[in-house]
């Protein structure tokens, strides 16, 4: 029989020393009142208004309110600890239990099931079962909601399979003792909250599933906080032999006012109103902007029609201030949504280093209510070694606002985690941080109160294939579920794909998406889920003459010698690394290695940036003319097309889809300059193909592996024949006809044209059905809990195999590149700007700053080395040849694979039947050959 004071003896929480041995604890009654006490806190201070305001809807009509609620279900998450399968696990704690009449035997502690009965499940039932009958809410409706909510506190819900292995175990969940326990600790915590009676009130409510994934991410945010022993302090272990306690409801008030304190978590943002003159909008949050571009006025002025919820999408092409239209949208659109931040998502790691900057000095220039520090986080794998975020990291929630002189932006401490940083206020991350969102994985509720609360920003929309478009449309259901304001930007967007994402959109707000009518939308333009449409007036750009040029190499030379005759800088892109690099040595040999430049993914991650900068000081738009190189040639691949503001006078482009060769057109004659006479007017050959005059005419192999044949085939259908492009006005006409489902080409070309059309169809779906194996279910399916929502799912979104989930890009390998001595040691790379030749230990963990160093020498291994084939042997070969100790207690080069390199930059790898020298070429990047 237990006593009347058995409910107070479980413990909660412990903390052991470096032998295993329990140092403190924390009674289970305690760590409840300071989620409790921490949820309202988040609740009253942190929570967006826009989530707030959503949860409330579920609740219209009943005297609860979501704070309320919220503050319940924190006080409750843990009430399944009170059962022996929880318990036994701490036996310095048991007798404690025992003498008050909560029984456990020691053998449980190894009993095979015991784990399975977790406290997340036991709590489940506790609750639902305690609502039923002693609230009277009925058990397959509000009960079984909540009770899914506590039992999905550690990041996955529970299934029925796992709740009937607690109910078929009772020896492991408890008897009627610890029932009656359990009992006693909801009708305390209850009584803490609110009145019983309050709960009752809510017999004919219903929450939706959305409601519920955002309150299971406040619950299990509250008991993170209050599980952190920096801010909540456990009491020693000698306490224990103590009678138990109530916790005293002043101290442990004083105790989590104390603790929100130290945490000092930055509170919601307050978007202020906006100036209503858009011309000084502009002009007060970017500096460099002295009138506002007509793109960037209609923006603003449909974001302002919108007045909250709702999608904006921008076709435009790069150049014309889409960003700094984006962010001023965003803002205005926060300001009329009660959102408490805004999350800007781009497709690539360089490109989300850069936006970062932008708009980092974007907020600084946001009007504030108060002096209140601002959160900002950069989340992507590689954010650490970016040496802006780096620094605000360092100074984190230390950093006294009036110190530094230049901001109130801070990356704080609490939000550093992985699962925690787009929590921050203000994010800047790569696209599959979004995408994840849609994806089945731990903790993913996180993910959706991150999201919920603010305005997302999703930059180069076109760049994303069916595959990540599957992620991508499930999220955009929840964002308009949320009420979330959306904002995306692309160069073009093919009419049918962006009827799907204002479906996408539309179907999760409730609302039936207005789709324009084809002939109404021009270009530029901006329109929105509302059924606002805004063509704006672009003067007509340059015209580009087309060529077609065979696929050798004697006539690219031939070509490029004819046309930089007299001077000017080109650009060669090709659809692979190969053809780069071979391209490269071949105009290396014929107009000098320094006239030369080599950009493509196969050069380490620091290279790779230096690059990228200096590309852009060179041929980008603030670039001189006295300045430019005389005479130069940019051979990269696709990195060009996507994320660097450059300008050339010449294109030389191997066929690609339609839009993508269109994208590259526009690295044409971008800004105004005086140009050689040989290159006055703007031209680009197409190249890439096996024969111009074949029917069809088809591109390189390469080409055909990256993209596949379909859109490949009626891109060389539109420009087979076409002399020049007008840009922009021809590129709405020209992105129409390739994606759409009209035939295109000549007669000879359909037959093999509708094979390619039905093998792309059949790719399609199989793409498809692939996404939806990790694809979460939309809120509107009919399981109106979380019971069984995250079944079949991918296991932990933050790793590297839920991030490349989204992707769908064949299976690489990453490596970290050092340098190995002749006595068998290891330095950095002997070539780096910073950090040459440093060398490192290789039994004791590698100084901070030696290691990011290190992190910075990232690089994907090719294909031939990363197939599925190969990929184990290869693995194994890199894990043998080089793995100190060093690198294994190092928390940013764990796990890691490394890569050592000889004095000549070269090492041989064993990969199954075959051997390759790999080579790391200054100029050209990684090369591989099979020897």
């Amino acid at each position: 029989m237990s006593n009347g004071i058995a409910w107070l003896s479980p413990w909660g929480k412990t903390t052991r020393d470096q032998n295993g041995i329990v140092e403190r604890w924390l009674p289970l009654i305690q760590h409840l009142e300071d989620s409790a006490g921490v949820a309202r806190l988040i609740v009253d201070e942190w929570l967006p208004h826009q989530t707030r305001s959503f949860l409330e809807r579920d609740l219209e009509g009943s005297p609860v309110t979501a704070s309320t609620l919220v503050v319940w279900l924190a006080g409750i998450h843990d009430v399944g600890k009170a059962s022996p399968a929880f318990a036994v696990q701490v036996p310095e704690l048991t007798n404690r239990m025992t003498r008050h009449g909560l029984a456990m035997n020691p053998l449980q502690a190894k009993d095979s099931d015991r784990s399975k009965v977790s406290h997340g499940l036991v709590g489940h039932l506790a609750v639902r079962d305690w609502l039923t009958h002693e609230i009277g809410l009925p058990s397959r409706g509000l009960a079984n909601q909540l009770a899914s909510v506590v039992g999905s506190h550690h990041g996955v819900a529970p299934e029925p399979t796992q709740l009937s292995l607690v109910t078929r175990r009772p020896d492991l969940a408890g008897d009627t003792a610890w029932q009656d326990a359990r009992r006693a600790i909801l009708r305390h915590m209850t009584g803490v909250v609110c009145e019983p009676s309050l709960l009752t009130s809510l017999s004919e409510s219903r929450m939706s599933k959305s409601s519920l994934v955002l309150l299971t991410a406040v619950v299990i945010m509250a008991d993170w906080i209050a599980s952190n022993e920096d801010f909540f302090p456990f009491e020693p272990i000698s306490t224990a032999d103590r009678q138990p306690w109530l916790p005293d409801r002043k101290t442990t008030a004083a105790r989590v006012e104390k603790a929100w304190e130290q945490l000092d978590l930055p509170p919601r943002w307050l978007p202020v109103a906006p100036c209503p003159d858009i011309q000084d909008l502009f002009r007060t949050r970017f500096p460099q902007v002295s009138h506002a571009r007509p793109v960037q006025v209609a923006m603003t002025e449909v974001a302002r029609a919108i007045r909250g919820a709702g999608m904006v999408i921008v076709e435009a092409p790069m150049g014309v201030g889409k960003t700094e239209a984006a962010l001023v949208a965003a803002e205005e659109l926060a300001h009329t949504s009660g959102a408490g931040g805004v999350l800007i998502a781009l497709p690539t790691q360089a490109t989300t280093d850069a936006m970062f900057s932008r708009v980092r000095e974007w907020i600084k220039a946001l009007p504030s209510n108060d002096s209140t520090a601002i959160s900002l986080v950069l989340a992507h794998g590689k954010a650490s070694l970016n040496d802006e975020y780096a620094g605000l990291m360092r100074r984190g929630r230390f950093a006294d606002v009036g110190e530094s002189n230049d901001e109130n932006v801070v990356v704080h401490e609490w939000l550093r985690g992985r699962k925690k940083g787009l929590l921050a206020s203000f994010a800047v991350c790569t696209i599959d941080q979004i995408l994840v969102g849609g994806l089945k994985s731990r903790h993913v509720m996180l993910r959706h109160l991150a999201l919920a609360g603010k305005v997302v920003v999703i930059d180069e929309v076109h760049a994303y294939d069916v595959y990540m478009s599957q992620y991508l449309h499930r999220i955009l259901h929840w964002l308009g579920t949320y009420g979330v304001p959306v904002v995306l930007l692309s160069a073009t967007l093919p009419p049918a794909r962006r009827a799907e994402l204002l479906h996408a959109y539309g179907e999760g707000s409730g609302t039936s998406a207005v789709i324009p009518d084809e002939s109404d939308v021009g270009y530029p333009a901006v329109l929105s889920s509302r059924g606002e449409v805004r063509t704006v007036h672009a003067d007509a750009g340059p015209e580009v003459t087309l060529d077609r040029l065979p696929d050798d190499l004697d006539t690219l030379v031939a070509y490029l010698r004819t046309h930089l005759a007299d001077g000017g800088c080109a650009a060669v892109v090709r659809n692979t690394v190969t053809r780069v690099q071979e391209t490269a040595d071949r105009l290396a040999a014929e107009f000098g290695e320094n006239a030369i430049t080599v950009n493509h993914s196969r050069f380490l991650a620091c290279d790779r940036s230096r690059i990228d900068k200096d590309l852009v000081h060179r041929f980008g738009p603030s670039t001189r003319d006295n300045s430019r190189p005389s005479t130069h040639i940019v051979v990269a691949s696709q990195v060009l097309e996507q994320s660097l503001d450059v300008d050339f006078d010449l294109l030389v482009t191997d066929l690609a889809p339609a839009d993508l060769v269109l994208q590259r057109m526009g690295r044409l004659h971008r800004h105004l300059r005086d140009r050689p006479p040989g290159v006055r007017f703007p031209r680009c050959a197409i190249t890439g193909v096996e024969d111009w005059a074949a029917f069809p005419v088809r591109a390189v192999t390469g080409s055909r592996r990256v993209y596949r044949e379909h859109p490949l085939l009626r891109s060389a259908a539109l420009f087979t024949d076409r002399s020049t492009v007008t840009l922009p006005t021809d590129i709405p006409s020209l992105v129409r006809d390739a994606y759409a489902d009209t035939p295109l080409g000549p007669a000879s070309w359909q037959p093999e044209m509708a094979d390619a059309a039905k093998r792309a169809s059949a790719d399609a779906v199989e793409r498809v059905n692939r996404a939806a194996t990790y694809l979460l279910g939309d809120p509107d399916s009919p399981e109106r809990s979380l019971v069984g929502w995250l079944r079949a799912g991918v296991g932990d979104g933050e790793s590297q195999q839920g991030l490349a989930q989204v992707r769908d890009g064949a299976e690489s390998l990453e490596v970290l590149v050092v340098q190995r001595d002749h006595d068998g040691g290891l330095r950095t790379a002997d070539w780096l700007e910073r950090g040459a030749g440093i060398q490192l230990p290789l039994d004791e963990p590698v100084p901070s700053r030696d290691a990011r160093v290190v992190a910075a020498c990232t690089l994907r291994l090719p294909l031939a080395l990363s197939h599925p084939g190969v990929i184990d042997a290869v693995i194994a070969a890199l894990e043998h040849d080089a793995h100190p100790d060093s690198f294994r207690a190092t928390p940013m080069l764990a796990g890691q694979l490394i890569l050592a390199l000889d004095d000549n930059r070269q090492t041989g790898i064993r990969a199954g039947d075959q051997t390759f020298l790999l080579t790391y070429d200054l100029h050209k990047g990684l090369l591989h050959d099979r020897i």
